[in-house]
């Protein structure tokens, strides 16, 4: 059983009503979870609902056998039967204006899995049938067989409108979510805050869970998803799984640090790496590992706390020191400069790191390894993502990069992915679907091998 849940466009609600129908749907049986699209946040509030870690689905670092393999891969890893999606963005909003890389649709018609399209019904009602119709007939290969109306003003608005789309549009109505405040979610300049961070969120769940059973036809929607029938055949693997030695890997993760793929760790212990998490704000030194893995998050938050805690600074630059492989992302990248905002940090790079008022780069990234490193090897090509508002003061020192940007930003200058000794930190966020080698070669490189 699968379905997507797909926006007509950004801000309709998606994130609230799809771990909402996750949370009502979980008070009776497993839900795995999925993200479409490259977000780290949305899946930390899928995984507070349902128990199980969601996942991402991304049509530009996945092929479509790698699509339906993930998928396959998260149920059964869950033991679940049902597979929950939320979109990203509107249903076709992609990296082209015409085509269904890193779209919702392409999601779809990757696992043929049918959509129930969430629309702002907020002063529609005939109206609504025509964007429902629009949709429909843009691609008609994508099944969009129901609807739910957010924000409707009251039980008057909603069967009016519910009317229109069923007669006009000759789509089902599932349900209608009232204007409600209570429904809201925090937001940050990086979208929602994550639920990591906030005790009250879970409470929140909880009530989105409710107001999802009272207001949305929950029968409904699963028959609608044991419709979907048996997954499209072709599979591919996600990740490359070499023979090495085994190894203990060091994972910062916290309040700060909070931005890692599933998969990605998942693909470090299938290539023989048992993972050892870490907290940079709590902890006073590294633990007794072979490498480290430093993800994103939200350093420039809590620079005030990780300054204080110098003792695990120092720790990290003496494993640096050491030539012992470091692997840092983004918010990573950050923690490893001399500073952030003048709060000083680790000074792997000695650089200082400071936030801006606007995106820095918002993107998907085609990359190539300019030379070898530990992730990829010299002249291979990887796909990423890069969402940041921060950037580097490069000064003094000349800095080396081991990465080309073909599509992208990266640090300056088309460059990025900092790199010394056996340290590389990028403001690049890759999947290991989008980078194969990713695992295989920091468990090497931890290993000693590499």
């Amino acid at each position: 059983m699968r379905i997507v849940l797909a926006g007509t466009g950004s801000a309709v609600g998606k994130t609230t009503i799809s771990t909402g129908i996750m949370k009502a749907l979980s008070w009776e049986q497993k839900v795995q979870p999925f993200k479409v699209g490259p977000d780290y946040i949305d899946p930390t509030y899928h995984t507070l609902a349902t128990g199980n870690v969601s996942r991402n689905l991304d049509s530009f670092f996945m092929n479509h056998g790698q699509i339906r393999e993930a998928f396959e891969r998260g149920l059964g890893i869950s033991n679940s039967r049902m597979g929950v999606i939320e979109g990203v963005r509107g249903l076709y909003e992609g990296i082209s204006p015409t085509g269904d890389v890193g779209n919702t649709a392409s999601i779809a018609k990757a696992l043929n899995a049918p959509v129930i399209l969430i629309l702002n019904s907020r002063s529609l009602v005939k109206s609504a049938a025509a964007i429902v119709i629009g949709f429909k007939t843009l691609d008609p290969t994508i099944k969009i067989e129901g609807v739910i109306l957010n924000l409707v003003k009251n039980r008057k608005h909603y069967l009016k409108t519910k009317e229109a789309v069923e007669k006009l549009a000759d789509t089902p109505v599932i349900g209608g979510i009232p204007r409600d405040d209570a429904i809201s979610v925090e937001q940050r300049h990086l979208g929602l805050v994550p639920a990591v961070e906030r005790e009250n969120i879970k409470r929140n769940i909880e009530d989105w869970g409710r107001v999802m059973e009272e207001n949305i036809d929950l029968d409904a929607l699963i028959t609608i998803m044991k419709g979907a029938g048996s997954l499209p055949g072709g599979r591919e693997p996600l990740f490359q799984q070499k023979s090495a030695r085994k190894v203990k890997m060091g994972i910062a993760r916290d309040e700060v640090f909070t931005f890692y793929y599933q998969d990605n760790l998942e693909a470090l212990e299938a290539n023989q790496a048992e993972l050892v998490y870490f907290s940079p704000l709590h902890d006073e030194e590294l633990p007794d590992v072979d490498g480290i893995y430093i993800g994103g998050g939200y350093p420039e938050v809590f620079a005030r706390e990780l300054e204080a805690n110098q003792s695990m600074c120092s720790s990290v630059k003496k494993f640096h020191h050491e030539g012992r492989p470091i692997y840092a992302e983004c918010g990573g990248l950050m923690y490893l400069t001399r500073s952030i905002n003048q709060h000083r940090m680790c000074d792997v790079f000695g650089y200082n790191s400071s936030m801006t008022k606007k995106p820095q780069a918002l993107s998907y990234v085609i990359a190539r390894a300019s030379r070898d490193n530990i992730i990829i090897p010299e002249g291979e090509t990887f796909h990423g993502h890069e969402f940041h508002y921060s950037k580097l003061e490069l000064e003094g020192q000349q800095p080396e990069f081991a990465f080309d940007i073909l599509r992208g930003r990266g640090v300056v200058d088309s460059m990025d992915g900092l790199i010394s000794k056996n340290t590389l930190a990028s403001y690049v966020h890759t999947h290991v679907a989008a980078c194969p080698t990713f695992a295989s070669r920091l468990v090497r490189a931890a290993a000693g091998d590499y």
